[in-house]
């Protein structure tokens, strides 16, 4: 069968990698010349399959004004014209309950694990390249309530197989001695051994480059999809720039672009971009590259990662609903670059340019659970909405779709991840 992956990120390349293993023909389209130029170019680089908890949270609603008017605050809302932005909020808040959000925990750690063992599978076979490190995660805190609180989400987590434990301050600096110089008052952390960090679009481009070796692959890039063609309820090709591919199905992991591609063949997502911010820190002295942490480090009251990426430093946060808006203002940069400052004083930081400023739209659905499978729209499949945990999610979400396309009984339930409309 041939089949028509529309979006090189890391969920479309790895879901073109699964369907390829299974002996289709596969065509993956993007718009940007080069796999994983788009939300996956900058992410937060962790693989935190032990670290899923859903955004939606009853907490919001007691943080709602912190949230909303604090210049402190890790979250942003600029509203729009868009009606899709207050449909999503809506779901959203909605989604705020405490049952809700223990379901959507334990399908997300199904889905997680799931995917870093096809992840340890596929590159025990391909051997790719890509700043990989299983150095472990420690998400600290620095109030005792929250600390308190994590320590009840780590026991509820451990019945569904997470291996996590909470830690006081000493022992978290014990464990990543570079925290000792930060400028924060600790009350302890949460440390999960088994995490992992690695370098997205380098592992993008490493898979794209090994499936190039098959005859029934074929990448398209700078391609925008410009029209479709559909008939009798089904789609049947796509304009890639200007070139029509026709193939007996399609799927659609477009991020954020996703909703208006739908939108061109009747078909409404619940998806809405998140954007975040990050600054890549080059660690080109002794002194910096001793400063900086080898363990992958969550500060959880700035909602700020740090993940060591060999002699770099990737540093990521904040969450904002203000559309597609691709500017990048000072302010993010400087409130990155002031982490680097509190937690790790004696990194060196250049001029920005040198940070390589990014920002990205994580296509998330309001549950926070992705939507992997069939579509209303015949021949049209789905792999949407994994968030800000498209990283960690690609592999698992690739094979649970390639499952279902070969009709296979896959290793988890994939019922949750169905498209609901």
């Amino acid at each position: 069968m041939h089949i028509c992956v529309l979006g090189a990120g890391v969920i479309g390349v790895t879901t073109a990698y699964r369907l390829l293993q299974d002996g289709h023909q596969v065509t993956l389209i993007d718009g940007r010349e080069h796999p994983g130029d788009g939300t996956s170019l900058g992410n937060g680089a962790q693989l935190s399959y032990s670290y899923v908890a859903p955004l939606a949270d009853p907490s919001v609603w007691s943080k709602w004004a912190y949230y909303m008017f604090s210049s402190e605050s890790p979250l942003t809302f600029k509203p729009t014209l868009d009606p899709a932005q207050y449909r999503w909020l809506f779901e959203f808040l909605r989604h705020c309950n405490a049952d809700r959000v223990r379901r959507t925990t334990i399908e997300l750690l199904q889905l997680a694990f799931f995917s870093r063992d096809q992840l340890k599978q596929w590159n025990a076979q391909l051997d790719l390249q890509f700043d990989y490190k299983a150095s472990g995660k420690l998400v600290m805190y620095t109030d005792q309530a929250g600390l308190d609180s994590a320590r009840k989400q780590v026991q509820f987590q451990s019945e569904f197989g997470c291996e996590q434990e909470v830690l006081d301050a000493a022992r978290c600096i014990a464990i990543e001695p570079a925290l000792g110089k930060s400028g924060r008052d600790w009350a302890g952390g949460v440390y999960t051994p088994s995490e992992e960090a690695g370098d997205c679009p380098q592992f993008c481009r490493g898979l794209v480059a090994s499936m190039q070796a098959n005859a029934n692959f074929r990448f398209i890039g700078n391609a925008s999809v410009a029209n479709v063609r559909t008939s009798a309820g089904a789609l049947r090709a796509v304009q890639a720039g200007s070139e029509w591919i026709e193939a007996d199905s399609f799927v659609l992991s477009f991020g954020p672009e996703s909703p208006a591609f739908a939108r061109r063949v009747g078909l409404s997502l619940p998806l809405y971009p998140l954007k975040g911010y990050s600054i890549t820190v080059p660690l080109q002295d002794a002194a910096s590259r001793d400063a900086a942490p080898q363990v992958s480090i969550t500060d959880i009251s700035r909602k700020i990662v740090y993940a060591r990426l060999g002699e770099r430093l990737r540093v990521a946060g904040r969450v904002e609903l203000v559309g597609l808006e691709r500017s990048i203002p000072q302010r993010a940069i400087d409130e990155l670059k002031q982490g680097v400052h509190e937690l790790f004083p004696g990194c060196a930081l250049g001029e920005d340019a040198s940070l390589s400023p990014w920002a990205g739209f994580r296509p998330a659905t309001p549950s926070g659970v992705p939507v992997v499978g069939p579509s209303p729209v015949k021949n049209l499949y789905l792999n949407i909405g994994q968030g800000a945990l498209g990283w960690t999610l690609a592999c698992g979400s690739a094979t649970l779709l390639a499952d279902q396309i070969a009709g296979r009984k896959s290793a988890i339930d994939a019922t949750p991840f169905r498209f609901a409309g």
